[in-house]
């Protein structure tokens, strides 16, 4: 699981405020179809909003279980969503410099 820093973590909720959510957790529940989209999402954007529809009231728990399924660091559990963030390997493919990082 990636650590951040609370300063890194307020920049990262400013990114994150128009983002739309591309993963959605319903009936199903936290699949591995649910994870392999989240490490799909993450590979490419990064910065990634998570909604749940179903199975609000474990929405922490279910979180903390992505986060260590996928290597993410949490940003923010706001409401039904859930913010997670998880640095690029590639340096080249990064699209976002987090502030006080190398």
């Amino acid at each position: 699981m990636q650590e951040i820093t609370k300063s890194q973590r307020n920049y990262l909720r400013k990114i994150a405020n128009p983002l739309k959510p591309t993963v959605m957790l319903g009936k199903q529940g936290l699949t591995a179809q649910i994870i392999e989209k989240v490490i799909r999402e993450l590979d490419a954007h990064e910065l990634i909003k998570v909604r749940f529809l179903e199975f609000k009231d474990e929405r922490s728990e279910l979180t903390e279980t992505i986060m260590a399924q996928t290597g993410s660091a949490l940003v923010g559990l706001i409401g039904n969503v859930a913010i997670l963030y998880r640095q690029q390997a590639d340096r080249e493919r990064r699209g976002i410099t987090l502030p006080g990082s190398r």
